[in-house]
């Protein structure tokens, strides 16, 4: 009796525990079904299973990007920000532009301060082309001319064509220093040092690099635009991001151009402008004339041969083939096309306007057996004796002087500038554009000598934006990858409620076993 009263309380003790484990089972188990069942509640248990089961992995905090107007420092000649938010010290142009309709004569494209549209950096502010078909024309004195001596020039400034852009330019002009530069009245005809900047039309993408070279003999200014940039610039038009654009020219008469940073393009202004700087030393005569008697043909016709005797310029090109059969079963009696058995002449058909009606041509349907209908021909083949007309053979022109040239002579414009660095003193900055695209984003002009204080200026203000952008790419992946990882979690959460399914009814069949044992001992002993 006490073996078995201790093998009973053992057998109890057994099924209580089982019991307890079955039960926190069974809870985990309703989770589950809520959540297959689609019943109320499911959706938070099931986010709260997925968190026990398989943690969502997280992705490392995007740092947050906050504003702070670059402020220069070092040496420069011109910083725009446009932080103050207003366009003081910068003059708009009332004048009309010469040799234009009326309509279209005015510069009254209009401009503003504002924050780009889709910023990505709150409280930065640009200046913006608002207005589309218009002529723009908007500018600003530096504060102090800038004077080719030996240090370089830096340009640089932020563009971001919000809209794309269909035909328009987003271009720079440094205007020349002379005493009659009138802000208001700046117009396309305005003379500038350099022009420099970004410019497209239909599928030709442009990045100017224009100087203006006075020539040392007669005074006058000529255009010399620099070499295409063999990069391809297409995206930078059309991927609505904020792109640097910065123009270096060095005392040694080098250039580069670059956009974010990176070369694009780079050359030397004596021997990469078009037209170049300097003249030819040498032009051909104008006075100079070919003589009449000058023989420029390097080959004649031999003028001693002659057409052999059996030459037959007669013969034709192509023969019946002599060797070609009929095929058996040609039908030669049944015409290829016949008149169409089913059609009729229409009602309204006058025979005296019309003429007589005659059906319409079909295929004979006798012919769809046969080889062939109709007179038999026999096929063409190249003629084996076919020459041709006649012609003497080619020889070296005895007489062949060459292919005849002016002779040169001294240029009498000829000049040699081997420093066209040293271009006119600019004074004042300026924007004069026609767009067919309105919001067209400008930002962070500036002007210096010294590479390292543009840089640090390129740094804190476009890079800020650069950075900016960037951590907004990466909370947007982040946002996409976020259903990917839930929708993983719930299939976890699924195969695991299986299990614990299982697990239950194992429990619960082992719990009735020890139940069912222990009363029949109990029975048993009594």
């Amino acid at each position: 009796m006490d073996l078995r009263f201790f093998l009973l309380l053992a057998f109890g003790l057994l099924c209580f525990s089982r019991v307890s484990v079955c039960e926190h089972v069974e809870d985990d188990v309703d989770v589950e079904d809520e959540l297959d069942l689609d019943l109320p509640g499911a959706d938070d248990d099931e986010e709260l299973e997925d968190d026990e089961a398989t943690p969502t992995p997280k992705a490392p905090p995007v740092p947050n990007v906050t504003y702070k107007a670059p402020e220069p420092m070092g040496e420069h000649f011109f910083a725009e920000s446009f932080d103050r938010g207003t366009l003081d010290g910068w003059v708009l142009s009332s004048a009309k532009k010469e040799d234009t309709d009326e309509e279209i004569a005015k510069y009254d494209g209009k401009w503003s301060v504002e924050e780009m549209k889709d910023s990505k950096l709150p409280g930065d502010k640009g200046l913006v082309l608002k207005s589309r078909a218009k002529h723009h024309a908007i500018s600003a004195q530096m504060l102090r001319p800038f004077t080719f001596t030996d240090k370089p020039l830096i340009v640089q400034y932020e563009v971001n064509f919000q809209a794309g852009i269909d035909c328009g330019g987003a271009y720079v002009k440094l205007l020349t220093q002379t005493p009659d530069l009138d802000l208001d009245h700046f117009v396309d005809k305005t003379g500038y040092t350099i022009m420099f900047g970004p410019d497209k039309c239909g599928e030709d993408y442009k990045l100017h690099f224009i100087l203006r070279h006075k020539n040392p003999k007669t005074g006058e200014f000529e255009e010399k635009h620099a070499k295409k940039p063999d990069a391809d610039l297409r995206t930078y038009y059309t991927d609505k991001k904020t792109h640097l654009y910065t123009l270096v020219v060095n005392p040694d008469n080098s250039f580069q151009v670059l956009v974010d940073q990176t070369v694009v393009n780079s050359g030397n202004l004596l021997t990469d402008m078009t037209p170049p700087i300097n003249p030819p030393a040498e032009i051909e005569d104008p006075d100079d004339h070919k003589p009449e008697d000058w023989d420029e043909r390097p080959r004649i016709q031999d003028p001693d041969a002659a057409k052999p005797e059996d030459w037959d310029e007669d013969a034709p090109p192509q023969i019946p083939d002599a060797d070609a059969v009929k095929p058996d079963g040609w039908l030669d009696d049944e015409p290829e096309y016949i008149g169409d058995p089913d059609a009729a002449k229409p009602d309204d058909w006058d025979e005296d306007m019309d003429g007589e009606w005659e059906a319409p041509q079909v295929p004979n349907p006798a012919c769809e057996a046969a080889p062939g209908c109709g007179a038999w021909k026999r096929p063409m083949v190249d003629n084996p004796n076919y020459k041709g007309k006649w012609k003497p053979p080619m020889i070296d022109n005895p007489n062949y002087q060459g292919v005849w040239k002016p002779r040169k002579i001294p240029n009498p414009d000829y000049f040699e500038d081997l420093q066209p660095f040293r271009m006119a003193p600019f004074s004042a900055v300026g924007l004069e554009l026609w767009s067919m695209t309105s919001d067209i984003f400008f930002d962070n002009f500036f002007i210096s000598d010294d590479r390292n204080t543009a840089e640090r200026w390129a740094n804190d203000g476009w890079g800020l934006k650069k950075a900016a952008e960037g951590a907004a790419e990466v909370r947007a992946n982040q946002e996409r990858a976020r259903p990917q990882f839930k929708n993983q979690n719930l299939t976890v959460s699924k195969k695991q409620g299986k299990k614990r399914l299982i697990l239950q009814d194992f429990c619960l069949f082992y719990f009735n076993i020890l139940n069912f044992k222990a009363l029949y001992n109990f029975v048993f002993y009594f």
